[in-house]
């Protein structure tokens, strides 16, 4: 087994990563404190001033990241005088300006989120991932999040109609279309861009932990064993987890001694239980 490191590092983002190599990252996968939340922990950044905030990191996100890396962003808008505070919308836009390429945005649909009453709204059930790169030519390995075809299949590729057998291009003049009887004999198809899976923080002392499945999926997705990933919100250290299980290198950054201190133990537990290998 090839031996893959894992650094965890101390301190404030935007000053660490001063200190990484150019193009040295191939994903950066990360979940920053959200505006005004967590400010007993991280402080609360204001939503009217969370862009100006993170644009610095971010900068210095786009300097490390390899010309076909990917950087995804977990993030969500907050509730603000009783309508959705557009800080997330004005990060995307100034991102672009700063010259990301805003490729994707996929959704995280929160299947155990907390039942709740509102007078003017249902409970928050999802959450964004935003997919940013430096170019249009990213490395995309989509055959490993393969899933399969689903029962639907069954049926309506038993007995294909006319329709099914030629591509039926979209009325709205997209260009997009489908031609059904390609699924023939498929059993793994693509999956769609909705991932849904659990929360998990009970179990990982921090407030804000996403499951593990939640970075594996897109480790999957956007690198290869040996490749490095970059998380500059450590957290739970969920993300450098996940990176030595599957292989890959990991650089973690978290500005809290407390959670510091957590990764490390656990890192110094992984570390300590024997191998077969």
């Amino acid at each position: 087994m090839k031996e893959i490191s894992q650094n965890i590092i101390l301190g404030d983002c935007a000053d660490v990563l001063k200190n990484l190599e150019d193009n040295s990252v191939d994903l950066i996968f990360t979940s920053p404190p959200y505006a005004d939340q967590r400010k007993t922990t991280y402080g609360g950044i204001s939503a009217d001033k969370y862009v100006e905030w993170f644009l610095p990191i971010s900068n210095e996100l786009l300097r490390v990241l390899n010309p076909k890396g990917t950087f995804v962003l977990n993030i969500k808008e907050k509730v603000s005088n009783g309508e959705r505070h557009t800080y997330v919308m004005e990060m995307i836009i100034a991102m672009r300006k700063q010259g990301w390429l805003w490729t994707e945005e996929f959704i995280w649909h929160k299947k155990n989120s907390f039942p709740g009453k509102w007078p003017n709204r249902f409970r928050d059930s999802w959450e964004r991932l935003l997919q940013f790169n430096k170019a249009k030519d990213f490395n995309m390995y989509q055959d490993e999040v393969r899933v399969p075809i689903g029962d639907w299949a069954k049926d309506r590729l038993k007995n294909l109609s006319d329709t099914d057998k030629k591509r039926d291009n979209a009325k709205n003049g997209s260009g997009f279309g489908k031609n059904v009887s390609n699924w023939v004999g498929k059993e793994l198809v693509y999956p769609t861009n909705v991932l849904h899976l659990a929360t998990e923080c009970q179990n990982k002392n921090h407030s804000a932990a996403f499951p593990n499945e939640l970075p594996e999926w897109f480790m999957k997705l956007f690198t290869k064993e040996g490749d490095r990933v970059l998380d500059p919100f450590a957290g739970s250290g969920t993300t450098l987890f996940v990176a030595q299980k599957m292989q890959r290198h990991s650089i973690g950054i978290e500005i809290l001694p407390e959670y510091y201190e957590m990764i490390l133990k656990q890192k110094e537990q992984i570390q300590s239980i024997p191998t077969l290998f």
